[in-house]
């Protein structure tokens, strides 16, 4: 079995380099990678965020970072953590420590010398694998490095407990079985359908964070199904009726290379109806950029077929703008088990390719027509505009002048 991490590209990185030396002044052997950045390297993934774990208290990390002349950042200093920033790259660094009270959202915790202690308060068995910065491995739990070989997603010790220490974990579970499992672990997926009424402990904000990370995996038809089997899903998205869409729409993105949206994701596995899209927005209090997506998304009674004609496609684009357009049409794409994927894909390939054009009247031009300031100004506007779309964007001058001129004289003459 691998025991040495090699040496990747981010552990060589002189800013990662500084920040380990200036640990090790402060206390020789006292720093060690662990977590994602392990986890990937040896999995062959990306490595987005490094994180490492120390002997040295907070205070002593500070201590030794502002001697070295980095940058220290007491983000989470009652949990032990500090992040070190030198040249603008972050490495987030936390003190060794047991939970010695929990209660399901957050602990309270004591700092420790020992590296098994540490590792037994994790939550997975692949995310408590320590490496040193030459690159040995440390693998306290015995089954880390098996489990990284093999895709598992296991718990550390009893799983109900893992759990009732911190509920959110049940959808760590998941969302880790969706980025990295070969096969759901029973024990562990019997623990989550157990303690999955400690959700309602979580904050909406946590729960939804995890949900959009589940979603953004390349595949999770996989571990959704089994969390909707478990009742998990049932648990924090009530309205998730479309297990079945979810799973086409996946299916679409893998089968034509299409880069996949975690929003896109969830509207498949809710109706397409204000109230729900409404009440899922507010119980998992999605920004309001995200709320107003998953509104126009609702609200929109576009025909979308896979026939469209390039005009319609065109008027449909114009008037819902691209990224309504797009999330209208993947649904509907999804919801069609009987159209042709041809036709869809190229439905979407010319919308994604089209070039929104600019209506080219304004309000000044509306005034050289006669038409008073005021709101008659937008109404002629939209009338025209209405029209130009209607005739296909039509640049010739002369015709949307004259346009201008018909719909500027009906609306005031209707007006004496």
């Amino acid at each position: 079995m691998v025991n040495n991490l090699g040496q990747p590209g981010w552990l060589k990185t002189p800013s990662v380099q500084a920040i380990m030396s200036a640990l090790d002044n402060a206390k020789p052997g006292s720093a060690r990678f662990v977590g994602g950045c392990v986890r990937n390297t040896l999995m062959g993934r990306d490595v987005d965020d490094i994180d490492v774990a120390t002997q040295l208290t907070p205070d002593a990390v500070i201590g030794a970072l502002e001697k070295a002349g980095i940058k220290a950042i007491p983000t989470g200093i009652d949990h032990g953590t500090v992040t070190a920033v030198h040249d603008g790259f972050p490495v987030e660094i936390t003190t060794l420590r047991r939970d010695v009270e929990t209660d399901g959202r957050r602990a309270v915790v004591a700092f420790t010398m020992d590296w098994a202690e540490d590792a037994a308060r994790r939550d997975f068995r692949l995310n408590a694998i320590y490496a040193e910065p030459d690159g040995r491995l440390h693998d306290p739990t015995g089954g880390g490095l098996e489990d990284v070989r093999t895709g598992a997603v296991i718990f550390i010790g009893d799983p109900d407990q893992r759990l009732r220490e911190d509920y959110l974990r049940i959808l760590r579970f998941f969302r880790f079985n969706a980025w990295y499992g070969a096969g759901i672990d029973r024990d562990g997926l019997a623990a989550c359908a157990r303690q999955k009424d400690g959700l309602a402990n979580i904050a909406a904000e946590r729960i939804w964070k995890e949900l959009e990370k589940l979603l953004d995996a390349p595949d999770p038809r996989a571990a959704l199904k089994t969390m909707a089997a478990s009742g998990v899903l049932a648990r924090i998205l009530p309205e998730a009726d479309g297990t079945e869409r979810f799973a086409r729409m996946v299916g679409i993105e893998t089968g034509q290379l299409f880069s996949h949206d975690p929003v896109q994701r969830l509207m498949a596995l809710i109706p397409r109806d204000s109230d729900t899209v409404m009440a899922v927005a507010s119980r998992l209090k999605l920004s309001n950029a995200l709320r107003d997506r998953l509104a126009d998304w609702a609200r929109d009674t576009t025909r979308f077929v896979s026939y469209l004609s390039a005009r319609e496609i065109r008027r449909a684009a114009y008037w819902l703008g691209p990224q309504t357009f797009r999330d209208r049409a993947m649904l509907e794409w999804a919801e069609d088990s009987e159209g042709s994927d041809t036709q869809w894909r190229a439905l979407i390939a010319l919308s994604d390719s089209w070039e929104r054009p600019v209506f080219p009247l304004g309000g000044a031009d509306v005034a050289r027509a006669g038409v008073p300031q005021g709101p008659k100004t937008g109404e002629v506007l939209r009338e025209v505009e209405a029209w130009w779309v209607d005739a296909d964007f039509i640049m010739d001058e002369f015709s949307i002048i004259e346009r201008l001129k018909a719909v500027a004289q009906g609306l005031t003459s209707g007006c004496n």
